[in-house]
């Protein structure tokens, strides 16, 4: 009995890792994507004060 307690402990704590992983998994998708997001937007700005200082006058 205490046996089959121990092996279902150990599967509902297996189970509940894997979702946890999944979940911290999607947090640094999303940081990532919003990381080049700042990226692009930073280069972007770069891009234009070096147009508006070296620009046609």
């Amino acid at each position: 009995m205490q046996n089959k307690i121990l092996r279902l402990l150990m599967v509902f704590l297996i189970l509940f890792s894997f979702t946890s992983c999944e979940v911290i998994g999607d947090i640094f998708k999303a940081g990532m994507g919003f990381g080049i997001f700042i990226v692009i937007f930073i280069i972007a700005i770069i891009i234009w004060i070096f147009a508006k200082m070296f620009g046609s006058k």
